[in-house]
């Protein structure tokens, strides 16, 4: 038992040294995250000023699909991995002028 409450004794300095030094060590990452948050937070002047003129609200992109013809839509397939995307364009091309006909 004696041996028990030695090696307790013995561990609670390294112990303590951990705990003050994860303290110190966590500080440091938090105040690294802050100083990379005040860096990406700066914004240039002229970007500021054309997104102060950029008035898009949602009743302006509401009024753009209502004015939108939905009803009449066609689905366009894409090339697949293993298709060359030309040759699925050139073909998409020849059926288009050939239906436009």
């Amino acid at each position: 038992m004696e041996r028990e409450e030695k090696g307790y004794e013995e561990r609670k300095p390294l112990e303590n040294i951990y705990l003050v030094g994860g303290s110190f060590g966590l500080r440091e990452f938090a105040q690294i995250r802050y100083d990379v948050h005040k860096l990406h937070g700066k914004v240039d002047p002229a970007l500021k000023e054309k997104l102060k003129k950029n008035t898009v609200t949602l009743e302006s992109e509401y009024e753009k699909l209502e004015k939108a013809n939905l009803d009449n839509w066609e689905n366009i397939r894409g090339p697949s991995l293993w298709e060359d995307s030309k040759t699925v364009q050139k073909q998409r091309r020849e059926a288009l002028r050939l239906k436009a006909e």
